[in-house]
């Protein structure tokens, strides 16, 4: 060894260094152990020292003893946190898929742990003293507020429709419209679900114009179903045309090859909806009842979007249908568990009272007028402006998201604040507890309170207040910049 080496300034700095146990003797360290385990303490006290190690190489102190115990516990609890946490929405987009799409209702929240306390009947019938089925529980509530002979719940629609094509179709044609191929997010193709499922895609049609007869053409004795699918996240304007649903009824019922049998028809509605969103300035989304009264044999929609639950995938009609369904093997693994099923249960209940716009967020967003909005919004830029943030409140538009209603939004009232660096100060509110999750628009930094639960208001107040990037001087005029109809350049909303 070069003796000189001994003599370096960083020498005496690495001298300073404790031995791992000599860190984990320390009382705060032991106290840490206790609470967090001894195995993360110790991989946080070792890895602080390699990285002590480091700044001494790059001419650093070593640190002292307080700051190690600082470091270590940082550490520890940065380690131990869990990366899927409750948001602030405040981007004005109600049905968010990267932020966990609907939230729930209270009453739901309220079923989810009183059924996750203990025990419950899940599959266990009281009134027999033996064994149920989980399917039953569900069945009731849907058939009853769709009108459908029988009903069954499975993880998501994507895996609906995939189980109703591998158990009804498979081997067999299915017809679409080519204007129906469609992609969802993820990467969810419906000609590759249908190859997958084992049935044959036969297309008809044209991209934007599909007609009664080319259905009826297309049907052969091959023919397993005539399906409709949903462009839940576009639309096509203009020269198009596709079939009413009663007319693919229609067609499939008069190809009768012997008693009891004939092609099916089955309508994904992908997110559909148990409420009329024309009542509410929208544009009509597909309701699963009327699908139900229009005759299709087999109805696939969401539980997480419009119907404002939790994820899941509903299936309802016929009862022989559902009933194949049910004794699938592929029904199994893509069962749901009991949490799912209270919160389902709790959500349409809510419908059967005639209280979902009242009980369930996202249909009290979409119901919330811009003046509601509005009222809320100059209240926030009150208190904004006694901590010394100058905040106006702007016209915009609120998005509903979550492939639902496309291109469709509701008019709002914003907070806006024209800063130099909108993307930093987005960035530290989404360090803030909670994260707050906002959207930049033609360099606005902008807050739909739409989209924020009351009971998070407050938490909202907090972040903004202790947001550096938002005290500074010299902030611009958001009333000169209009984003009331614009669309484009949004950042951080996620649609």
């Amino acid at each position: 060894m070069d003796c000189r080496s001994l003599h370096h300034p960083s020498a005496a700095e690495f001298r300073k260094l404790p031995a791992v146990d000599t860190l984990l003797q320390r009382a705060e360290i032991v106290a840490l152990a206790t609470e967090y385990g001894t195995g993360p303490v110790t991989a946080a006290a070792r890895a602080e020292l390699d990285a002590a190690r480091s700044a001494i190489h790059s001419g650093q102190p070593a640190l002292t003893g307080e700051q190690w115990t600082e470091r270590i516990a940082r550490r520890v609890i940065v380690a131990d946190a869990s990366s899927l946490r409750p948001v602030i929405n405040a981007t004005g987009v109600l049905i968010h898929t990267n932020l966990g799409r609907a939230p729930l209702s209270q009453e739901a929240q309220t079923a989810v742990v009183h059924l996750a306390r203990g025990y419950s009947t899940l599959e266990y019938d009281l009134e027999a003293g033996r064994r149920g089925s989980r399917h039953t529980h569900p069945s009731r509530l849907l058939c009853e507020l769709t009108g459908a002979e029988d009903a069954l719940v499975v993880n998501n629609n994507a895996a609906a429709v995939f189980l109703v094509l591998t158990a009804l179709c498979q081997g067999r044609e299915v017809i679409v419209s080519r204007g129906e191929l469609v992609e969802i997010g993820g990467g969810f193709r419906i000609p590759d679900v249908l190859r997958q499922s084992g049935a044959t895609l036969v297309e008809v049609g044209t991209t934007n114009r599909t007609h009664p007869q080319d259905f009826a053409r297309a049907v052969s004795a091959q023919t397993a179903a005539l399906m409709r699918i949903h462009a839940s996240n576009f639309k096509q304007l203009g020269f198009v045309k596709k079939p009413e649903l009663t007319q693919l009824v229609t067609i499939a019922r008069s190809h009768i090859r012997a008693p009891g049998s004939r092609p099916l028809v089955i309508d994904d509605l992908g997110s559909g909806t148990l409420l009329d969103t024309a009542r509410f300035g929208l544009a009509e989304e597909p309701m699963a009842q009327s699908s139900v009264r229009a005759g299709a044999d087999v109805i696939t929609f969401s539980g997480d979007k419009l119907l404002g639950g939790p994820q899941a995938g509903l299936i309802v009609g016929t009862a022989e249908c559902i009933e194949r369904l049910r004794a699938h093997p592929l029904a199994r693994a893509l069962r749901v568990d009991k949490m799912t099923l209270a919160a389902l249960d709790a959500t349409l209940r809510a419908y059967r009272r005639g209280r979902a716009t009242v009980e369930i967020p996202v249909w009290r967003m979409i119901v919330q007028s811009a003046d509601a909005v509005q009222q809320r919004a100059r209240q926030f830029r009150q208190q904004l402006t006694a901590a010394g943030i100058d905040v106006a409140v702007i016209p915009g538009r609120s998005g509903i998201g979550g492939g639902s209603l496309p291109g469709e939004t509701l008019p709002t009232f914003l907070l806006a604040l024209d800063i130099p660096r909108p993307d930093d100060a987005a960035a530290s509110l989404r360090q803030a507890n909670p994260p707050v999750i906002c959207r930049i628009q033609k360099e606005l930094l902008l807050f739909d309170l739409r989209t924020v639960l009351p009971e998070q208001e407050q938490a909202l107040l907090d972040g903004l207040r202790s947001c550096p990037e938002l005290q500074r001087e010299g902030l611009g005029r958001p009333e000169d910049k209009d984003v009331s109809g614009d669309r484009d350049g949004r950042r951080g909303d996620g649609l």
